[in-house]
């Protein structure tokens, strides 16, 4: 039997966005009668420190976890350390297990797995499938990362175009993810677009007298405006604080944000500067087990993603909130991959970063027609049923290996690299 290798540095027990996408993945393909791997870390997100048990089987996944070295997220070179040990360890790990015309999933935590995927494909005769959850190094690149000078830059790329064109399929999130790919010289049908997903049946609507933690939180009667999950390096909140600053005198608007992240203590920060106490309510990350109330308090979610990262990143947030039946508002680009489905699906509103007059005016509205935020709520809803459910997720990714598994293993004369434009 084929077997399904992943690889990814965080999984099951991890709650991490990407780690969730992978484990639900997994168990379901093993579910279905695939023989499924996953080589991971011992790590867990916000606990570098935790230890795992390297080996397991959890709903018939057996698990491959890795030791590594446990810097951590704190510094670049202590990051930068534990993602060349993954790469070390998961490479030696991957090569005993595979074999000729297993499928090498290949997901990107760390950056340029892809690479080590396509080394082990390579060695063994087997076949790659790259999961862009973001594309590397151009993230890095717009981080501003201080090594990465030009001839750095120009092999990163050159091995990472070559990982891409080596894969049977690349997988990416949205159209202008495939856009980029292809631009890198893949050919179309070596790129699949498959989106995030979330669970339906987990995550449904909830009324706000039916919801604990509404009531919990002190928010019963407020209109609130929600940020749920990471506020990370990619994310953008000024334009949402300074629209907070505006409306301020209206007590009946709370802003809510759910989590933790990078930017989670600057924004934290700035409240308390600008004396905005009494408008904002933090709280930490929610058990999976509440996520469907914690996604079903605010009356409206707020998405972010700075433009210069569209086609990069595609937060999987969007999902979820769908799922609650809420509307959303995208701060960022209206172009962007999250702004253009806000308004097709016309589930919420899209608002350049930095217009603060526009959301200001947007959440006006939202808090003063009841039945236009609800009728917007609705669509996301509908949208996710007939484009983003678990289920048309997991038959897409069923049909991949299916196609996968049939095709002949490609030769690697095949394989050429690429070159930073």
């Amino acid at each position: 039997m084929t077997r399904i290798i992943f690889l990814n540095r965080f999984f099951f027990p991890d709650h991490s966005a990407t780690s969730r996408m992978l484990s639900s993945l997994a168990f379901e393909l093993a579910a279905s009668g695939k023989d499924v791997h996953v080589i991971t870390s011992r790590q867990l997100y916000n606990n570098p420190g935790a230890d795992l048990p390297a080996e397991e089987v959890v709903n018939g996944v057996r698990i491959h976890r890795v030791g590594t070295t446990s810097f951590g997220r704190s510094s670049l070179p202590g990051r930068a350390v534990d993602y060349l040990s993954f790469y070390f360890t998961s490479w030696r790990r991957a090569l005993t297990i595979a074999r000729q015309s297993d499928i090498i999933v290949a997901k990107t935590d760390p950056p340029m797995i892809s690479f080590v995927g396509m080394l082990v494909a390579w060695q063994r005769g087997a076949k790659l499938v790259n999961w862009l959850q973001d594309v590397y190094p151009e993230i890095a690149i717009e981080f501003g990362v201080p090594f990465l000078v030009a001839p750095v830059r120009r092999l990163l790329f050159w091995l990472r175009d070559m990982s891409l064109r080596a894969a049977a399929t690349n997988v990416v999130l949205g159209q202008l993810p495939a856009r980029l790919v292809s631009s890198r010289g893949v050919a179309p049908d070596r790129i699949r677009i498959i989106h995030n997903w979330s669970d339906e049946e987990d995550i449904v609507p909830v009324a706000h007298a039916d919801n604990m933690l509404r009531q919990a939180w002190g928010l019963g009667d407020k209109f609130v405006v929600g940020y749920s999950g990471n506020l990370g390096r990619t994310h953008e909140f000024l334009t949402m604080l300074s629209a907070s600053e505006r409306l301020e005198d209206n007590r009946r608007i709370v802003f809510l944000v759910i989590g933790a992240g990078h930017q989670n203590d600057s924004l934290i920060r700035e409240v308390k500067a600008r004396g905005l106490d009494r408008s904002y309510v933090f709280v930490p990350y929610q058990d999976a087990a509440v996520l469907k109330y914690s996604l079903g308090v605010p009356d409206v979610h707020w998405i972010s993603l700075r433009p210069q990262f569209e086609g990069l990143i595609v937060p999987s947030k969007f999902y979820g909130i769908a799922a609650a039946g809420r509307p959303m508002i995208s701060v960022g680009s209206r172009k962007g991959e999250l702004g253009r489905l806000v308004e097709e699906h016309q589930c919420g509103f899209a608002v350049e970063e930095g217009d603060v007059e526009a959301l200001e005016s947007v959440i006006t509205l939202l808090s003063r027609d009841h039945d236009l935020c609800a009728t917007m709520g609705q669509r996301a809803r509908s949208m996710l049923d007939h484009h983003f459910t678990r289920r048309q997720a997991f038959d897409y990714w069923q049909a991949l290996i299916s196609e996968v598994e049939l095709e002949k293993p490609r030769k690697r004369r095949d394989r050429k690299g690429g070159c930073e434009p």
